[in-house]
């Protein structure tokens, strides 16, 4: 009997049209290979969808806000169907800078020095505690955003103009720029899968750098790093997917400088797309973009 597969796509957050792609990209190699597939919005229907339907695993391909956070998570947990990707409380942690930053220090994870800004407080003392506890640059961003949205290296010229741009949130980041060099490393249940180095022609590894054919971003594989350097990578990234309870495939981005390895964030829903970094360094290990996903679901649980 064919496996029935609803993947659910698209949502509200920032990543919309990034969410889109993975959904259609996933649906069309389960297609291609026999599988039943469902592409569905998560919206208010989508209960009814998966009572008729009756799908054997539902495929989350959402990003951002009430994706990767735990929210939707929350929503699949009550249907008793199993679900790809991280549970409610890893992907809320993951999702949160702040929390997951704690996380990592806590268990002797390098990651960039940070301060938090909220908007209901005056900015007049905040040029005079960056200089005390970071220096500039600094990197101000959302704390709950992924893909690099409204993330912008600031100096002490144009950090207040930037901060104006992220007023819709309650509360920013403000971490230490760390110039170093762009490594991304996946996490595939158990298995440390591998790295790849990222060599944008922009500033950093933004959005723009990620997702736009034109930013023209060199993808290098295998990095050229020493083996020590390589299993101690791949060590870390396994220790935070472990420390946050998370499950399936995830992908950590980190910053290699001066010999040391700075963890930025983890992400538990990478995209899917062909410019998408997980499945190129799946497909570098012999794993090809049909069994990467036959993985995923096969991998999809309903527990928490």
């Amino acid at each position: 009997m064919k496996k029935k597969i609803l993947i659910i796509s698209g949502g509200i957050s920032k990543e919309r049209v990034i969410s889109l792609d993975t959904g259609k990209q996933v649906a069309k190699e389960l297609r291609k290979n026999g599988y039943i597939v469902k592409i569905s919005e998560p919206n208010f229907h989508i209960y009814n969808l998966i009572k008729s339907f009756k799908p054997n695993v539902i495929f989350n391909a959402l990003h951002g806000q009430f994706g990767e956070d735990g929210y939707i998570q929350s929503i699949l947990e009550t249907t008793n169907i199993p679900y790809t990707h991280s549970g409610v409380i890893s992907s809320a942690l993951a999702m949160d800078k702040e929390l997951s930053k704690k996380i990592f220090l806590k268990n002797n994870i390098l990651t960039p020095k940070y301060i938090m800004f909220y908007f209901n407080r005056s900015k007049t003392n905040l040029i005079k505690l960056i200089n005390k506890k970071l220096k500039f640059p600094v990197v101000i961003k959302p704390i709950n955003e992924g893909s690099s949205v409204n993330v912008f290296i600031c100096n002490r010229l144009n950090i207040f103009s930037k901060i104006k741009l992220l007023e819709d949130y309650k509360k920013i980041i403000i971490e230490e720029f760390i110039p170093g060099r762009e490594i991304q490393v996946a996490i595939m249940g158990k298995k440390k899968l591998g790295a790849i180095e990222l060599k944008p022609k922009r500033k950093f590894y933004d959005y723009e750098a990620k997702y736009k054919k034109s930013a023209k971003t060199k993808h290098i594989i295998p990095v050229k790093i020493s083996k020590n350097y390589l299993n101690k990578v791949l060590s870390i990234s396994f220790k935070a997917h472990k420390l946050l309870g998370c499950r399936g495939v995830t992908r950590s981005d980190f910053k290699f400088f001066k010999n040391k390895f700075y963890l930025l964030e983890i992400n538990t829903q990478p995209g899917m797309t062909k410019l998408s970094l997980v499945p190129e360094i799946a497909a570098y290990n012999g794993i090809s973009f049909f069994d990467l996903i036959k993985w995923m679901l096969d991998n999809a649980s309903v527990k928490k």
